[in-house]
């Protein structure tokens, strides 16, 4: 998936974007057992400098460290930041038990754009950008323009015409936000999004509070 500047603007001005959107189950509350992982990888291999730096939420000496590779456009990926993220971060980051690092995994145009954008946000500007797409995915993801739909998007977050164009048109960003998702399917497996490392051990696709509270409480043991 290595896309230059002018093929990713016409695929983005096309309205590329993710396939319908699947329905999925509101987080229930009951204590269950940690479902199991689908593979594991070494920890200091995947948290080791990658093309991009690592943006994260939580202390960096936390005894549980969770990364997300997620699509901008994958509705799972949103189901889990709308329904199930917040709870996650209040009962454990916020408590200093887990250290949470989104990576980008583009599944299309529409879907680098979008998190390019939240890559040129100002600092400290990254995760409430990406809350604020998910929580308004259903907007701008199917709009028949999504270059204006994004803009529309980014001039509340505070762009002007002109850093959005810039930030767009980075060629350097394009690749390194492309090396990301090419080095989690070569070193790491990731196929989908989401995918979670919960300190190294892999599991795919959304997850409710229950799921991802058990795997972190047993994981801190």
């Amino acid at each position: 998936m290595h896309l230059t500047r002018k093929e990713f603007l016409k695929f983005l001005a096309a309205g590329t974007a993710a396939a319908a959107f699947a329905s999925v189950p509101m987080a229930t509350a009951f204590a269950q057992e940690a479902p199991a992982p689908e593979g594991s990888v070494d920890v200091a291999t995947l948290m080791a400098p990658g093309p991009l730096p690592d943006v994260s939420i939580g202390k960096a000496d936390a005894p549980v460290t969770i990364v997300e590779y997620m699509s901008m456009t994958c509705p799972h990926c949103a189901a889990f930041h709308n329904e199930t993220f917040d709870a996650i971060k209040e009962k454990y980051v916020d408590t200093g038990k887990v250290r949470f690092v989104l990576r980008e995994f583009p599944l299309d145009a529409r879907a680098m754009a979008a998190i390019m954008l939240a890559r040129c946000a100002p600092e400290g500007q990254y995760f409430p950008m990406v809350s604020a797409l998910f929580k308004s995915q259903g907007t701008w993801a199917v709009a028949p323009d999504g270059r204006a739909a994004l803009m529309q998007m980014s001039k509340l977050a505070g762009f002007t015409q002109e850093t959005f164009e810039a930030c767009l048109t980075n060629q350097k960003l394009l690749d390194d936000v492309t090396k990301v998702r090419e080095q989690g399917s070569k070193e790491f497996g990731v196929d989908s999004t989401p995918t979670f490392f919960i300190n190294g051990q892999r599991y795919a696709g959304g997850m409710s509070v229950a799921e991802m509270s058990a795997i972190i409480d047993a994981a801190a043991r």
